[in-house]
């Protein structure tokens, strides 16, 4: 009965530290997962495109919208990091912060 009772006590911290983690950040598990594998799928995007300046792009994501950081070679794979940023599922807005190198 004790082990029982350790294993919910153990299951019962772990949803009241979720859910500080909540109050915290005033978000939930759910969206920061949903943030993290869309920043994913635009860094894999980006990746398989055939410039790999596009590899050094830096990708955040809050809520859906896409932030695009770095230094790419022309305005052209700026606005083609861009393209691909939107054409990622779960993306609802890009902002594009990249800067070209002159």
């Amino acid at each position: 009965m004790a082990h029982k009772v350790g294993k919910i006590a153990a299951i019962l911290l772990v949803i009241g530290l979720l859910g500080g983690c909540q109050s915290l950040t005033g978000r939930t598990v759910g969206q920061n997962i949903d943030d993290a594998n869309t920043t994913a799928a635009v860094k894999a995007e980006l990746g398989r495109d055939r410039n790999s300046s596009l590899l050094r792009i830096d990708v955040d994501t809050n809520n859906g919208v896409v932030a695009l950081n770095g230094v790419v070679e022309s305005g052209e794979e700026r606005q083609r990091a861009a393209k691909i940023a939107r054409g990622v599922s779960g993306v609802k807005r890009v902002i594009n912060n990249l800067q070209v190198q002159r």
